[in-house]
């Protein structure tokens, strides 16, 4: 079972108030600012979500083999979790509770695969590098991102600091687009129908593992 006690909620603003307290002055403005323009955005209200059928998309796994929603689903329900990077400190706080859960979410016959724009090559590294025990594929170019409605900019100023923190996206994307995925988790049955979702333009915020095995359970 998973351990309750220390959410991670808790966890991701632990990282966030430590992130932001090592940073230079200046460069805390830079971040604020463009986090607050990031949250005046309108995006991700046109989102798949609750009650709508997910689309059948298709996307490469770390092997090259390309995946169907529908391949998952045929063996029960699929958790799907959208994630910004291998680089991105609030990803790697969601890897570790989503492993944690995971046992108790193949308890209930569900699959977790995760997504991210990242080449396959880089996502190989960021499953290995995170110990990462469930299915990856690979969106590049944000095609089913794009496709469901969770698509965020890198907000300009933030660029060069992202380069500076060695996240260069374009080389780890594949692309010079500097877009991302709005961290998103989806609970789908079996019939393809979204049964929880979890959209947030706030990246620091993520979807407890708890509200996902409740999901299923009502599944």
């Amino acid at each position: 079972m998973l351990d309750k006690t220390r959410t991670l909620s808790v966890s991701l603003e632990e990282t966030l108030n430590r992130f932001v307290e090592d940073l230079a002055p200046e460069v805390q403005q830079t971040v604020g600012g463009a986090f607050e323009r990031l949250l005046a955005l309108d995006v991700g209200k046109e989102a798949l979500n609750v009650g709508e059928h997910a689309p059948n998309f298709s996307l490469p796994n770390l092997d090259g083999e390309m995946k169907r929603l529908s391949d998952y689903l045929a063996n029960g329900p699929v958790v799907i979790n959208f994630y910004r990077g291998g680089w991105c400190p609030f990803c790697n706080l969601e890897f570790k509770a989503l492993m944690d859960a995971l046992p108790e979410i193949q308890a209930h016959g569900a699959t977790l695969v995760g997504i991210s724009p990242e080449l396959p090559d880089v996502s190989k590294e960021t499953v290995k590098q995170h110990g990462i025990g469930f299915d990856v594929l690979s969106d590049v170019g944000n095609r089913v991102a794009r496709q469901l409605g969770l698509i965020m900019p890198v907000d300009e100023s933030l660029r060069p600091h992202y380069l500076n923190w060695g996240m260069d996206l374009v080389k780890l994307n594949g692309d010079d687009s500097w877009e991302l995925p709005l961290p998103a988790t989806y609970v789908i049955a079996k019939d393809g129908l979204v049964k929880a979702a979890y959209i947030n333009k706030n990246y620091t915020q993520r979807m407890e593992p708890q509200e996902i095995i409740e999901a299923l359970k009502r599944i």
